[in-house]
């Protein structure tokens, strides 16, 4: 064994932090043994020393600037989060001296990752961010180690445990999207300020870093478009199950003809599919390779221990010398690749609409469809209640968004329609 600790400074207490400072504590004797020398913690940094974590002898500093400056440490492990500000400055700082970077921060790697691989590269420095996507899934080690003989086609996945449990749980509960919502905050699986994660931008962040790496390209945040969960309701739910469907968050990336198409948004998911049965505050990211064929990661998506495992996971590459480009390649061989035009996707769609029950609804809706070269699958209508709306229900075969955004757009016109919602349908 190599006596020479790998010596880490950890930049960021909270839940992750805190989490990873415990890890390594914890496992020390089996990091030591399977990296073939110690790591150990040289330097931590936070507003305020947590009294509980294991830190007895190590430098403390509250800014974690000057730790990045003037300690002497091998890899500084960036946890506190934040696309910009200190935790930005902190890891320039680090790649700048020569020393390597471990982060889970997938904001910060979505929009500077490609400004700090390359400055990585140019002090002879690596970055790790296995735990940016999926918490503990190792996602980002298969695509760029595990998958590399193979032409990735698409990547897809369940990448935000917030939106997950939410959808779940409106299921399992029956309730709306509002008291759920109100509930999750109040167990701490969603944030005071939920916009981030019900709003998709989470996931759009984790899906750009998975577009990078699975298609050797660099990150372009601008090219995912992106839908969130707010609009979905308890009745939506209750007529995917009717239909054999589960609604989940999605990010979606492919390579088309036309070039990447990467998306975000609430999607009916079939129960024949791995996703449709990931519940909870768990994710799931599926692989289409050339060679490999269909790969299915599920996992714990956050938290302070899986989490932590994946700063391990990078911590290891590091003690044991194994270290590549960050996106798989060098910066330089990053091919820019067109982004594919949104109205070219192509989708079945559900459409749910509320009416009032009076003569002439359906003509007027099937003309619209009919005139946009719209294909009806089914309809669902229950009862009557001429005195009030009523739901319909309806399915479209695989169309081209172009048309089924111009036949919305004349069906919500229409006087006799008080609502409208519109979900995809994944055929997978």
């Amino acid at each position: 064994m190599n006596k020479a600790p790998l010596k880490i400074a950890v930049a960021g207490l909270g839940t992750v932090g805190g989490g990873t400072v415990q890890l390594l504590h914890d496992q020390a004797d089996l990091l030591a043994a399977r990296a073939g020398r110690p790591l150990a913690v040289v330097g931590a940094a936070a507003l305020v020393r947590p009294p509980e974590l294991p830190l007895d002898g190590v430098p403390f500093f509250e800014d974690a600037r000057v730790m990045a400056r003037e300690c002497d440490y091998d890899v500084l492990v960036e946890l506190i989060g934040g696309a910009d500000g200190i935790a930005l400055d902190v890891v320039r700082m680090a790649l700048g001296r020569g020393r390597s970077v471990v982060t889970a921060n997938k904001a910060m790697i979505a929009h500077h990752g490609i400004e700090l691989a390359r400055l990585a590269e140019s002090t002879g420095a690596n970055i790790g961010f296995e735990a940016s996507v999926g918490g503990g899934i190792p996602i980002i080690k298969s695509l760029r180690e595990g998958l590399a003989g193979n032409r990735v086609t698409k990547v897809m996945g369940i990448l935000n445990g917030t939106c997950n449990y939410i959808l779940s749980t409106m299921r399992d509960s029956g309730r709306d999207f509002a008291d759920v919502l109100a509930e999750a905050q109040a167990l701490g699986y969603a944030e005071a300020d939920p916009s981030f994660d019900i709003d998709g931008i989470d996931t759009a962040h984790k899906l750009a870093i998975l577009v990078s790496l699975a298609f050797a390209t660099p990150i372009d945040l601008d090219r995912v478009a992106c839908e969130g969960i707010r609009h979905v309701s308890a009745l939506d739910i209750r007529y995917a199950d009717e239909l054999g469907y589960r609604i989940k968050l999605l990010g979606v990336a492919g390579l088309t003809e036309s070039g990447i198409e990467a998306r975000v948004y609430p999607a009916m998911v079939p129960l024949s599919f791995p996703l449709a049965h990931v519940n909870g505050p768990f994710n799931a990211i599926v692989t289409e390779g050339d060679f490999v064929g269909r790969t299915v990661l599920e996992g714990r998506g956050a938290g302070a221990r899986p989490t932590a495992s994946a700063v391990a996971a990078d911590l290891m590459d590091l003690a044991r010398g194994r270290t590549m480009p960050a996106f798989g390649v060098p910066v330089e061989r990053l091919a820019s690749l067109p982004t594919a035009a949104a109205g070219a996707h192509r989708s079945a769609y559900y459409i749910r609409l509320m009416v009032r029950d009076e003569p002439g609804v359906f003509a007027d809706i099937a003309a619209a469809l009919r005139d946009e070269k719209v294909s009806m699958e089914q309809i669902i209508q229950r009862g009557r209640a001429p005195s009030e709306t009523v739901p319909v229900v309806m399915t479209v075969h695989e169309t081209g968004e172009a048309a089924m955004l111009k036949a919305i757009g004349r069906i919500r016109a229409l006087a006799s329609v008080a609502d409208l919602q519109v979900i995809r349908i994944e055929n997978l």
